[in-house]
């Protein structure tokens, strides 16, 4: 059995597995939204940094990249690898993957996507919708061990825009942090 993965964050950039296939494309009925806290890789528990997860959206489609695992052995490490690495995403999903906006039909069906849900249950790190000033200033002012969470916002933004996709709740987000750090010098 072949193993999918959707990436929709920072996947689509640094894998960090091995795999076989690599296929620009995206699901529908989700969009990408700067909800979900880290407090492990973007931020701190003190001071969480935001990154993507999907929110269920009619209607909407979110553009990103899956990649095709075939070895049992590459499955199990990419597996081991990702459910450390997207620990605080609390849902796995299987969607449909799409590569043609008129198909009618997936490219490739049962692809896995990890979910940060607004549970806050089983999700201790949902931040939720916020406003756009207050998004982007959380993200200028947060830091972890991967680094500052504005270089996060950058690359996703750099990174979409190198596979096709122009995602306006990306790009506003990354302006308006641009347009604090230029107000700040």
């Amino acid at each position: 059995m072949v193993m999918w993965v959707f990436g929709y964050g920072s996947l689509i950039w640094k894998a960090g597995f091995h795999f076989d296939e690599r296929v620009v494309g995206f699901i529908k009925g989700y969009r990408r939204v700067f909800y979900q806290g880290s407090t492990d890789h973007r931020g701190t528990p003190e001071y969480p940094g935001r990154t993507v997860t999907l929110e269920p959206a009619e209607g909407e489609i979110c553009w990103g990249v899956a990649y095709k695992i075939s070895k049992k052995e590459d499955q199990e490490i990419a597996l081991t690898y990702l459910e450390v690495r997207e620990k605080q995403y609390d849902k796995k999903e299987y969607v449909d993957l799409f590569t043609d906006i008129n198909a009618t039909s997936p490219a490739i069906t049962g692809v896995m996507v990890y979910i940060a849900s607004p549970d806050k249950k089983v999700n201790v790190n949902y931040l939720g919708p916020a406003s756009f000033e207050h998004i982007a200033r959380q993200i200028i002012h947060a830091e972890g061990p991967s680094g500052p969470n504005r270089d996060y916002l950058f690359q996703l933004e750099k990174a979409l825009l190198q596979i096709g996709c122009q995602d306006n709740h990306v790009i506003d987000l990354a302006n308006e942090v641009r347009r604090f750090l230029s107000e700040k010098h």
